[in-house]
């Protein structure tokens, strides 16, 4: 066959119409296939499609949302108490706020020249030679002099630095963990819109009578105060499976998740919030794993500036809120259930290509399913061909025992 008989031949075969022919086949084998693999496609798009992802629904995934915080609580710390504004940053609340859960604090720091820290890199001298002026070493503290200075009083040396001095490393105080932080609180205030559908919800139960009193004495709890947005940061680490303790040493950092699944087929008041609480930061032995900030106070003392610098660990929560709302629609209702039912129109593809590459006497199978009419004789060729009468003495009874059971 050459190549322009082929391309006419695809051409006109092209224009061919192909219609299904219903067979049935007896074998029980295949049947139990058929109805199996039918089963499993009906009850997935019944099961998880409609009713767990509720395909029916028109569904909204970005929402718009705000989050306010504000936290509570007053510690001891040796003779001093400390309240929100010692220890929450920052003071006016947002989707992120932290508290300090221990510090360590460098007093009396003012601008001049001192040793650099014995373990900065090339840091320790014998002689000013050693030590190149105006040179800044990123790992360091400060800008080098040229000079070569005893280190606060001791037998080695260490290049001078410009810089608020003393040091940080040299100078700092470490002072004792809050543990009454486990009893702080904060109050987390959020409210969801779902443009699509109009809806606006918010975290907190509306009640007019004594709503402000149950605010003040509530904490959360998954089954008796679902409605209560105030949360104990000990319960925030337990949730978490952090140990308050190893926080208050190395702080950390702790996503507060709200997750809102709202079914708007029923009433809006069932649209409410469930809250799971992680560890975000890394901390696997990480030199950087972790939470800790710093910050100074500064004052003037005999007309020259001073500071005072606070390196605060602590628990920095994250509020991340996701949001997914549904309603009825009739559009994807239509799309999934044709697709539901394209599906089921697969289990007969399947059995086909069983039943004609594994089963026994599949060339059969083959013959009786596909049929050519251009090889059906046509109505006048069949007028044509003469009739043979064959008359055959004995019985007349047509042996079927060697076909083939369809």
């Amino acid at each position: 066959m050459g190549l322009l008989e082929f391309i006419k031949d695809y051409f006109l075969g092209f224009w061919d119409y192909e219609t299904p022919k219903v067979m049935v086949v007896k074998n029980k084998k295949l049947g139990v296939i058929y109805r199996g693999v039918q089963f499993l496609v009906i009850t997935y798009f019944i099961w998880y499609v409609f009713i767990s992802q509720k395909a029916y629904q028109d569904s909204e995934t970005r929402p718009e949302s705000s989050v306010y915080t504000k936290m509570k609580g007053t510690a001891l710390l040796g003779d001093h108490i400390l309240d929100m504004v010692e220890y929450v940053r920052p003071s006016e609340g947002g989707d992120v706020i932290s508290t300090i859960l221990r510090r360590e604090v460098t007093h009396n720091q003012r601008q001049g020249t001192c040793a650099e820290h014995f373990t900065v890199p090339s840091a320790n001298c014998s002689k000013d030679a050693d030590c190149i002026s105006r040179e800044v070493n990123f790992d360091g503290n400060g800008q080098r002099t040229g000079r070569c200075v005893p280190y606060y009083n001791q037998t080695f040396k260490t290049c001078e630095i410009q810089t608020w001095c003393p040091i940080e490393d040299y100078a700092a105080i470490w002072e004792p963990a809050l543990a009454e932080a486990i009893n702080f609180t904060v109050y987390i205030k959020n409210a969801i819109h779902f443009p699509k559908f109009k809806v606006l919800r918010g975290n907190i139960k509306p009640n007019k009578r004594n709503g402000q009193k149950y605010l003040n004495k509530c904490h959360y709890n998954e089954k008796k105060h679902p409605y209560c947005p105030i949360f104990r940061l000990g319960y925030i680490a337990e949730q978490a499976r952090e140990k308050f303790s190893e926080l208050c040493r190395t702080g950390g950092v702790i996503g507060v998740f709200i997750n809102w699944k709202c079914d708007l087929d029923l009433d809006p008041s069932e649209c409410t919030p469930t809250y799971s609480f992680r560890r975000l930061d890394l901390r696997k032995n990480l030199p950087s794993s972790g939470y800790n900030f710093r910050f100074a106070k500064y004052y003037s003392k005999d007309g020259e500036e001073f500071r005072t610098l606070i390196k605060a660990f602590g628990i920095r929560l994250d509020v991340i809120v996701h949001g997914h709302a549904g309603r009825f629609s009739i559009i994807p209702t239509i799309i999934n259930t044709v697709t539901a039912m394209t599906s089921v129109g697969i289990c007969s593809i399947i059995c086909d290509w069983i039943m004609l590459t594994f089963i026994d006497k599949n060339d059969i199978y083959s013959d009786r399913k596909y049929d050519d009419d251009s090889k059906v004789p046509s109505p006048s060729q069949l007028l044509t061909v003469p009739t043979e009468f064959t008359i055959s003495y004995g019985s007349n009874h047509s042996d079927l025992s060697e076909g083939v059971a369809l």
